[in-house]
């Protein structure tokens, strides 16, 4: 296998690659529009993981396909999951904000205005 990738389809998917750009401070690796300016396929560098943004198509939605991001960040990494957790959380519906959880002195889990569910933790 060459790698692997989290792949998250989503609307207004221009506007949402511009946003975890911003939140993961991330590096675009690579993008590629559709005619209507959606995206056909994007990749971001996320702390050396790659996450890819693409439009999602009223076809390609399947029941029972959700998923979780989980990003652990380790102990000494608070001030990252502080900055992640400040930007990602407008307009997120929080499911846990951020604090101690039996698994991590601060983890946070909510989903983002674009309909992304994550888990942040050190």
């Amino acid at each position: 296998m060459y790698r692997s990738m989290m792949q998250v389809f989503v609307k207004r998917s221009a506007q949402a690659l511009e946003f975890y750009q911003n939140v993961f401070d991330a590096v675009l690796i690579c993008s590629y529009y559709n005619e209507d300016g959606t995206l056909m396929h994007s990749e971001l560098d996320v702390f050396g993981q790659v996450i890819a943004v693409s439009e999602l198509e009223k076809e390609n939605t399947v029941s029972g396909n959700t998923m979780m991001f989980c990003l652990h960040f380790g102990e000494g990494k608070e001030s990252i999951v502080q900055k992640i957790y400040d930007s990602i959380k407008d307009g997120a519906n929080i499911i846990n904000p951020l604090s101690k959880c039996d698994y991590s002195p601060l983890m946070a889990d909510l989903i983002d205005k674009f309909g992304v569910r994550w888990c942040i933790f050190v």
